[in-house]
């Protein structure tokens, strides 16, 4: 073609040829050649600048209108049943097209947020586009949460992980409108950008990051809580109505009562305990415990079913609890509420003089509390400090379950279950959200007695539905792995104490080494290092038994309103027992392995989250008193700094390893410390420490930390020549570890001799 297209030619050209967009394509099909691709370069800028077009990497197409490839992000089913998807980017200035994804038999199942590479067809009507799958090339886009700071070209995302210090790069077209300074949720929409940032778009405004009730919201977002219940499911749980006596026990004369936190979001279990009359059980007990019928109301195949095992378990945080069940069910017909009427699912247990289990009978019930008591309430009644509420129980229902509480103590001191001492730390909060007080709760005997009478009615879940060879999911908790003792034996020697090493390791021998370390300077440190050298329990189909309870066989029954697991284990024994149809189903039986597995992670999910909340919390409540001094307790140390935990608090902060003096500090793995090149100067695990706070961030969560003394003198200044150097230490002193290793060593071998 001797002479230039029109702007309207090239237009009409690449709306014809969508596939053969690039600046060669369109030169080889107007014959444009030698100095005249100067000209087209000009015109498809001006198209370019006048939005006509929109250059994709070295392809040019129209904004308005998508790909004939492209990457798409499926989305929820319609009504019908049919799959839609929206494009990963999109550039035009209408809304997003509407996508039909068109499937074929061969083709996998497609589930929302998975991601795909599909080829698209323009079409007429309810739907812009219809997409035939090319491949699927991942689910779930990275997710970022973060700060927005605006910027010409649009802006930047500074992430509020502690761990991720990258920033993210948002495209103009990608801002979602989000403002300066407002916490925003985005995902990655392209390859890395400039500088090797990843490209994100948002997709969630959240808000002021400042304001107090925001910090449970940023770790709700961070670690994909499922917060909203779909309207399906609210409309499900709001048809229930209470369940009636038929085809149960009826254990409304029962004087079963509940022990609970003064500020219990819900009440799933209930008890009571009385002498046993059987002649052949003398000094014995029967217990009772019920447990709400969850399983009555959340059926195997319904949308009640389907999130609540999507969500796992509730999740709790200073503020607000994110729910397995929705509050119709949680907070009203599965809550067993002092006065009402309740489904329960029962154990009726008998114990010897000892503690010791002789027998156990499982129900269906119908149950009427007779009191909603809290924890401080009943002990102070025990104290001798009743109150009006309390007093008529005394006799029939309080002073039988602390005799019945005494026999099992007996049993657990038997059986030597691992008795770590941890306090929890409480975070009390004002009406507006802020930090009034970080407290480190109680433990009262009737907090035990409440987790011993739970223990045993797990116990008889496992050990009934064992015996009828029926599937479930126990909780399981193997034992240590080697590498991890060999670390809790090193940080034992370190502190003058010793493990028994070269048996099979048994919970009495953690024992012994905490009893040990009990009222020494080190009780909190081996608390911390025996907690570490654990496994994390998980669910599983298989048994392994439980090592840090010391049980054979164990399963969680008790709480059905906040872990799926429990509703699986409700669900078997209304099979086992043919109580209904409402018991585990063929499908269920046939995915207990995946199923254990996705609740073992949601578990681990809610953990991370709500520990990143605490964190959040206490720098937020911290913030105020940056420059002021602490004392502490050195309770990790890295590579790059050394980890302390505040008495006041027990918040966790970092000392990093250029506010360690003037000299190097050599890490030596094996032994847990830090030894100055200079100086030999050393930084052990439970050192007593003085710091100072450098820097509180309320929305990442991290302390900083500069060390004012250790062991209560300051640090030993080096020569300086150091600093940066990474070679051995000039007068490296051996570790404490090392010299206590050396010294046994030497001991055993004088002996042989």
């Amino acid at each position: 073609m001797s002479k230039l297209p029109t702007k309207d030619e090239i237009l009409q050209w690449i709306t014809d040829n969508p596939t053969e967009t690039s600046k060669r394509d369109i030169s080889r099909a107007f014959g444009i050649k030698g100095a005249a691709r100067i000209d087209l370069k000009r015109m498809l800028k001006e198209l370019e600048a006048e939005g006509h077009l929109a250059k994709r990497k070295k392809t040019y197409r129209d904004p308005d209108k998508l790909p004939p490839v492209a990457v798409l992000q499926v989305g929820e089913p319609t009504l019908d049943g049919d799959m839609t998807a929206r494009p990963m980017e999109w550039q035009g200035d209408a809304d997003e097209p509407r996508i039909l994804i068109i499937t074929r038999a061969s083709d996998p199942a497609l589930g929302s947020g998975d991601r795909i590479l599909a080829r698209l067809t323009e079409v007429k009507g309810e739907f812009q586009y219809e997409a035939r799958l090319i491949r699927r090339i991942g689910t779930n886009p990275r997710r970022v949460l973060g700060v927005f700071r605006k910027t010409p070209e649009g802006g930047r995302i500074l992430p509020i992980d502690k761990g991720d210090g990258k920033e993210w790069l948002v495209g103009k077209t990608n801002t979602g409108g989000a403002k300066e300074g407002e916490l925003v949720e985005a995902e990655q929409s392209g390859p890395k950008g400039r500088m090797g940032l990843p490209q994100a778009r948002i997709v969630n405004r959240l808000g002021d990051p400042t304001q107090p009730r925001a910090v449970s919201l940023i770790a709700i977002h961070q670690h994909g809580l499922p917060h909203e219940f779909p309207d399906e499911v609210i409309a499900e749980a709001d048809t229930m109505h209470p369940a009636g006596l038929d085809g149960r026990e009826d254990m409304r004369d029962m004087p079963l009562i509940t022990i609970d936190p003064a500020d219990a979001r819900d009440h799933d279990d209930a008890c009571w305990a009385h002498v046993d009359d059987d002649p052949k059980n003398e000094g014995g007990h029967v217990l009772w415990v019920a447990i709400a019928d969850v399983a009555h109301y959340v059926r195997p195949g319904t949308a009640l079913d389907g999130e609540a095992r999507k969500r796992g378990n509730s999740s709790y945080f200073p503020d607000r609890v994110v729910p397995m069940l929705p509050d119709r069910l949680s907070g009203d017909l599965c809550s067993l509420h002092e006065g009402v009427e309740r489904a329960c699912l029962a154990v009726r247990i008998q114990i010897d003089a000892h503690g010791e289990k002789i027998g156990h009978r499982f129900v269906r019930g119908l149950m009427r509390s007779v009191a909603s008591l809290n924890y401080r309430e009943v002990q102070a009644a025990m104290d001798g400090d009743v109150n009006d509420k309390v007093a008529p129980l005394m006799d029939e229902v309080i002073r039988p379950l602390y005799a019945a509480y005494d026999a099992l103590i007996q049993a657990r001191n038997k059986r030597q279950p691992l008795d770590l001492d941890l306090p929890e730390r409480k975070i009390v909060l004002s009406d507006a959200g802020e930090v009034e007080s970080v407290n480190f709760a109680d433990r009262l005997d009737a907090h035990r007695l409440i987790e011993e009478f739970m223990i045993l009615a797990n116990v008889a879940a496992a050990e009934d539905l064992i015996a009828r060879k029926s599937p479930l999911l126990f909780r399981v908790h193997e034992e240590p792995p080697k590498e991890k003792l060999d670390a809790l034996r090193d940080t034992a020697q370190t502190a003058g104490l010793t493990l028994a090493k070269g048996q099979v390791l048994k919970t009495s021998h953690l024992n012994s080494l905490l009893a040990q370390a009990e009222g020494s300077d080190h009780d909190e440190l081996i608390n911390l290092a025996t907690l570490r050298s654990m496994t994390q329990a998980y669910y599983s189909p298989s048994n392994f038994g439980h090592f840090g309870l010391a049980l054979q066989a164990y399963a969680h029954f008790t709480s059905p309103i906040r872990r799926y697991s429990d509703l699986i284990v409700h669900r078997a024994l209304i099979s086992a027992h043919k109580w209904g149809d409402d018991g585990l189903s063929p499908e269920g039986i046939q995915r207990l392995e995946p199923t254990a597995a996705h609740i073992s992670e949601t578990e681990r999910r809610s953990m991370m989250a709500e520990r990143d909340t605490t964190d959040r919390y206490l720098a937020a409540f911290l913030s105020e008193r940056v420059g002021s001094d602490f004392a502490g307790r050195v309770s990790g140390i890295a590579r790059f700094g050394v980890f302390v935990r505040l008495d006041e608090t027990g918040a966790d902060g970092l000392i990093p390893m250029r506010n360690l003096g003037n000299e190097y500090y050599h890490f030596d793995r094996e032994s847990g410390t830090l030894t100055g090149s200079d100086t030999g100067h050393e930084i052990a695990l439970g050192d007593r420490v003085v710091v100072r706070l450098a820097e509180a961030a309320p929305v990442t969560g991290g302390l900083a930390l500069e060390l004012i003394t250790h062991e209560g003198k300051s640090l030993p200044q080096g020569s300086g020549s150091g600093r940066g150097r990474r070679g051995k230490p000039a007068k490296r002193k051996l570790s404490r570890a090392k010299k206590k290793s050396a010294k046994t060593a030497r001991k055993v071998t004088r002996r042989r001799k």
